[in-house]
């Protein structure tokens, strides 16, 4: 492949990265998909329908996934969430932060994106003071402190910590794609066992999203994936920012959307997988929310809400990056590959949103 064709292909990838990312937005604001607003629901009100919602996606994401590594389409191992180290202690302490931040933010990274699609001013100033967060833990004064602390914290594996690498050391043959597929069957019927959840909204945003995290892999790791670098003769991911398989997550792209945005005219800045999909997933919740004619401005509400939101944003970004991933990234593709670190990072995550609920109810009882 000749400089030309390479400089064709990684347009076309991000492109398609973008279309993915386009329907993510619409469908979520469509749906109303948001973890934040299911883990509210469930904690506070004891209704699981949203719920079943993410458990359904991450079902479908998980079956897609083992069935693109099973058909020899993708690298299982090229994912960040599949390799042998598991830093168990980033996972917690950055889940506990970005679960504890989105509740006092009003919605994850994703969330964030898609209100600022359908007209939130305060989602805009969650986005830059996340993005900035993030940036600081990626390369930041957050960052040595990162890195210093629980990131030294690490469990070494035998191979990929993910259940079909245990499966396939264990079984061998198909075991681990197996072991994917019965667990997100499982995952699905969970869901669609409620009557009240099978509805056309519901299920779009289960079987849709799901899917958008599948098409990402697959544009990632099979479209853009290129054997030989004419240049370096490496094997190289097109449009990646770390420089391996990528599929949606917002903690780190809103950091190098922001770097890209600032430093444009730097020709060492070029378009990445994460600077599309935030674009894209801003986009495709715009024209959901302009047809449903659902766009309205939003700004805060006095100086408490901005103080919440503020802090909200500050912990979504370091927890973002600290646990290598949000509620979707971690949450849906860390998930679909079925990662004991994403496991880890998802329960934190969840911790850290019920301590959120806990302090906003004490906040309440306060007045």
């Amino acid at each position: 492949m000749d400089a030309a064709a390479l400089d064709s292909l990684h347009t076309t990838v991000l492109w398609a990265a973008f279309a993915v990312a386009v329907a993510f937005g619409f469908i979520s604001q469509r749906t109303h998909f948001c973890t934040m607003g299911a883990l509210s629901d469930a904690f506070n009100f004891g209704d699981l329908n949203r719920l079943r919602m993410w458990v359904m996606a991450i079902g479908v994401a998980a079956i897609g996934f083992h069935a693109l590594v099973w058909l020899g389409w993708i690298d299982a191992g090229a994912a960040l969430y599949t390799g042998p180290r598991v830093m168990w202690l980033s996972a917690v302490v950055g889940g506990l932060l970005f679960g504890f931040g989105m509740v006092l933010a009003s919605g994850c990274g994703g969330k964030t994106l898609v209100r600022i699609g359908a007209g939130s001013l305060r989602a805009l100033v969650v986005f830059v003071v996340m993005g900035v967060a993030a940036f600081m833990t990626l390369r930041g004064l957050f960052g040595v402190w990162r890195v210093n602390t629980v990131d030294r914290a690490v469990l070494e594996f035998d191979g990929a910590a993910t259940l079909a690498g245990w499966m396939d050391r264990a079984a061998g043959g198909d075991a681990g794609t197996l072991a994917a597929v019965a667990l997100g069957l499982a995952l699905i019927g969970w869901a669609l066992a409620s009557r009240d959840f099978r509805t056309g909204n519901n299920l779009l945003a289960g079987a849709g999203i799901g899917l958008c995290i599948v098409a990402m892999w697959w544009v990632s790791g099979r479209l853009g994936f290129v054997a030989e670098h004419p240049e370096t003769l490496e094997a190289v991911y097109l449009g990646s920012t770390t420089g391996r398989m990528e599929s949606l997550s917002f903690s780190a792209p809103m950091a190098t959307t922001l770097d890209w945005l600032m430093f444009y005219s730097d020709r060492a800045k070029v378009l990445t997988f994460g600077v599309v999909t935030v674009v894209g997933v801003v986009v495709g919740s715009a024209v959901c929310a302009l047809w449903e004619r659902s766009f309205r401005w939003e700004g805060l509400n006095g100086t408490r809400d901005t103080a919440l939101h503020l802090v909200g944003g500050v912990c979504m970004g370091a927890g973002g990056v600290t646990a290598l991933g949000c509620t979707v990234g971690q949450g849906l593709s860390g998930l679909s590959t079925l990662s004991l670190m994403s496991a880890v990072a998802v329960a934190a995550i969840v911790a850290g949103a019920w301590l959120g609920f806990r302090f906003q109810m004490w906040l309440l009882e306060r007045e």
